[in-house]
């Protein structure tokens, strides 16, 4: 959370200063990640290019506080995701082969990024374990730091319902923890 600046920080973002909208960014780039790559494994990097275009597009309308801007962010996040799979369903994308993108180049870090991602991806991977409507509202509640208001905006469901499904999933990520631990306790 930026905290404190976040209102002159969004407004010199909406002006079009590409430092403030850097700082924006890099708040919520990292949760914005986690959340598509588990509600939209494999589209994840392309859904929040997608989002953050949707995002320069909105900045000089938007209105509210930080809180509210983290929600609009996850709402947008969403909606590209829904619109990607609903264009996925109607038709399928061709796969590049892979001998066709060894020309790119790579990111400047990738064993720092590999490094950082690994307990990352290895919690998303185990929401995404998850039946999906329980993992949309963990992600949102937990990796966006949402509130259940929020997410049952977002979700489209009531905060009661938001509060069920993010119950049962962090019971069943707790039994499943503990019957890893058990596990690995007998090895």
């Amino acid at each position: 959370m930026i905290g404190p600046s976040f209102e002159a920080v969004l407004d010199a973002a909406a002006d079009g200063d590409e430092l403030a909208f850097r700082a924006l960014w890099r708040d919520l780039q990292p949760a914005l990640l986690r959340y598509l790559n588990a509600f939209a494994p494999g589209s994840g990097e392309d859904l929040a290019s997608e989002t953050w275009l949707r995002i320069v597009k909105g900045l000089p309308a938007f209105s509210g506080d930080e809180r509210a801007f983290r929600a609009w962010v996850f709402t947008v996040a969403r909606h590209r995701a829904v619109d990607r799979w609903r264009r996925t369903t109607r038709r399928h994308d061709e796969l590049v082969p892979l001998d066709d993108l060894t020309h790119l180049p790579a990111p400047d870090d990738p064993a720092t990024a590999a490094v950082d991602a690994i307990s990352s991806q290895a919690a998303v991977a185990l929401i995404a374990t998850l039946p999906p409507d329980q993992a949309e509202v963990v992600l949102l509640r937990v990796v966006a730091g949402l509130d259940v208001a929020e997410v049952a905006t977002i979700t489209g469901k009531r905060p009661g319902n938001v509060r069920v499904l993010a119950h049962r999933a962090l019971r069943r990520l707790a039994a499943h923890l503990t019957h890893e631990a058990q596990i690995q306790g007998r090895v």
